[in-house]
Formats: C-alpha cells, structure tokens, sequence
C-alpha cells in the first residue's frame, strides 16, 4: 500500500509552486513513500531506557581556555595597517555626518 499518491505530490508542488509533470510526480510519490517506509523501521525500534543525546559520539571542546592576556604594543598591533594615524587604524568612512 502506497502511503502518498502522485496527487498528494502534486498537491504540495503546486502549493510551493513547483511544476512537476506526471513522470516526476510519480518518481517523487515512489521516493517519498521509500522514505515513510524507512521512517516506519526507525519508529519501530525499541529505545526504552536509552538516554537523549544530540551527538552519538562524545563531543570534546576544541576551543582553547579562554583568558587574559597582555595587549600588543601599538607598534605590533599596527605593524601591518595600510593606513594608519598616530596609534590607530584609519579606515574609509562609512556613514555621513547627517546620517548618524
């Protein structure tokens, strides 16, 4: 038994305006209903007692420690800028003086 018909495709094509002749809505159905078919194998596992986890492996925390450090000196900090202006970056203007 087919759990979605090629009219129930069409349907839900038609409603996110997709144009889909009869071949394509047919594979589709067929595809679909693979898909429901699976859906059913993996409702029907028994998962009594089996704790809820979003990630089946253990997860570790890849970024570092996060702490305080001494800052770059100016000279460091800047050492690289294409513009700069006493001990800071000059960069393009971005808003009007009116705008803001």
């Amino acid at each position: 038994m087919s759990r979605i018909s090629r009219d129930e495709v069409l349907r839900v094509a038609d409603l996110a305006r997709l144009s889909l002749d009869d071949v394509e809505a047919g594979a589709l159905a067929a595809q679909l209903d693979t898909i429901l078919a699976y859906a059913e194998v993996v409702r029907s596992v028994d998962t009594e007692g089996v704790a809820p986890t979003a990630h089946p492996l253990p997860v570790r925390m890849v970024l570092r420690e996060d702490r305080a450090e001494p800052p770059l000196p100016p000279e460091e900090a800047l050492a690289n800028a294409p513009e700069r202006e006493g001990s800071a970056f000059v960069v393009p203007k971005v808003l009007d003086a009116d705008e803001g």
